[in-house]
């Protein structure tokens, strides 16, 4: 970080006025200090440190709002606790803010009035953003969905040549020369989505989202050109970086003219687009919207997939992810589609919309920074996935997967990490041709 100017401070305290928001002025000044909120934090559980508080953490936004938006803070700032937005309190910001939250709202969902938490940590990011001070290795995730179309900058032609490998492999398979992987095809009714990692480092997953469709007789493609589901833009606080991918997808979907656009298991991606970008980019979807967990439980009412169950013989639990459960509602397909055929499985405890964050989520898998205070908090996932005893843990977010597969490593769980996908396409029974 650079010395501030004027300017630079002047951008970060626009947040607070340009639009004038309502909700935004209500939070800030609700928080009622009882502390509740530490025993929700991960952060808080693992370290014991009260700096790490969700209260502190919007105690540090709300006093900067004091400072310069009240008048006993602008006259009398020591009494109310009002703070300059200086090089000390950015500092601070940075470290609390983006270092040690994943803002997966339990906190919020805990709160003794109501504040949402979440919400405050996110402006507080947006004011960093606004003042160019988003951590480095964030904002150059940020930067490679901005310029290349995809987060992790993979270029076209080894993005197909990764699918034309996997289409091959569910050939071989399922031994039915009509298991394709369509390509940019116009007027198919799904336009399917994925995480980069996944054919960077994950191709099996879109093997087995395309081992689905193929069974359930699906009309569907993927695009070349915006395939990306993830936006971290929306993480790091940049509405516009994040206005500009959202819009890409929304481009895309209406250009190849699909029906319904289905978001891979990701879940922060299924909230940056699926519940967020109508909010940021002021218009509603005219085409449907639907998560890969929710579009594979309709496949299963419908009859167009069935499954075996005396394939999967291990326990299996679940984690649910804060962006698609806690924030997004999406919480009994999960476990609607696990029913079907898995006798074995174990629920985490808690669980559903109190389940613990992984501790990946809210950009923290993308800024190295943090390594070290991510893993550290990873305790509790890890000690949740040993209690259950369970040999599989599922995890419907590529993000979460990433997470847990490097807790897995570190505390020796000696489990197996799928996604829903991966473990449905296991156990699916196809027609013989």
């Amino acid at each position: 970080m650079g010395a501030l100017n004027e300017d630079t401070i002047n951008k970060g305290l626009g947040v607070f006025q340009d639009p004038i928001d309502s909700k935004l002025i209500t939070h800030l000044n609700s928080c009622v200090h009882c502390g509740l909120c530490a025993e929700s934090c991960i952060y808080y559980l693992v370290t014991k440190d009260e700096r790490l508080t969700p209260a502190r953490k919007v105690d540090i936004v709300s006093s900067i709002y004091r400072r310069y938006y009240t008048l006993t803070g602008k006259i009398f700032p020591s009494l109310v606790n009002a703070r300059d937005l200086d090089e000390q309190t950015t500092r601070e910001m940075v470290d609390l803010l983006f270092g040690a939250c994943t803002m997966c709202g339990r906190c919020t969902m805990h709160c003794s009035v109501g504040v949402d938490i979440a919400y405050l940590v996110k402006t507080g990011r947006t004011m960093l953003s606004e003042m160019g001070m988003v951590p480095a290795t964030l904002q150059s995730t940020v930067n490679a969905a901005v310029v290349s179309g995809n987060n992790m900058s993979i270029p076209a032609d080894e993005f197909v040549d990764t699918l034309k490998w996997m289409e091959e492999e569910l050939i071989d398979e399922v031994n039915d020369p009509k298991a394709l992987i369509p390509i940019d095809e116009p007027g198919k009714r799904v336009l399917y989505t994925l995480n980069p990692r996944e054919p960077k480092f994950y191709p099996l997953s879109i093997a087995a989202m395309a081992k689905i469709f193929f069974a359930a007789g699906e009309s569907w493609t993927l695009s070349t050109k915006m395939y990306d589901v993830t936006n971290y833009a929306y993480f790091s606080g940049n509405s516009s970086e994040a206005s500009l991918i959202a819009g890409r997808l929304w481009n895309e979907t209406e250009a190849l003219k699909s029906q319904t656009l289905v978001l891979a298991e990701c879940g922060h991606g299924s909230r940056a687009f699926r519940w967020e970008a109508p909010n940021y980019l002021q218009k509603h979807f005219p085409f449907e919207v639907i998560t890969s967990v929710e579009c594979i439980a309709k496949y299963i009412r419908e009859g167009k997939i069935r499954l075996d169950p005396d394939k999967i013989k291990d326990v299996v639990t679940l984690h649910d992810p804060c962006n698609l459960v806690r924030n997004g509602g999406i919480i009994h397909e999960q476990r609607y589609i696990l029913h079907q055929f898995i006798h074995g499985f174990v629920e985490m405890t808690p669980h559903g919309t109190d389940n613990y964050c992984c501790g990946g989520g809210g950009g923290q898998l993308a800024m190295s920074e943090y390594n070290e205070r991510r893993m550290k908090i990873a305790e509790i996932k890890a000690d949740q996935i040993r209690k259950t005893g369970a040999k599989i843990v599922l995890a419907p977010c590529h993000n979460c997967v990433d997470q847990l597969t490097q807790i897995n490593i570190q505390f020796k769980l000696g489990v197996q990490i799928k996604t829903l996908a991966e473990i449905v396409a296991d156990a699916l029974i196809l027609d013989q041709k």
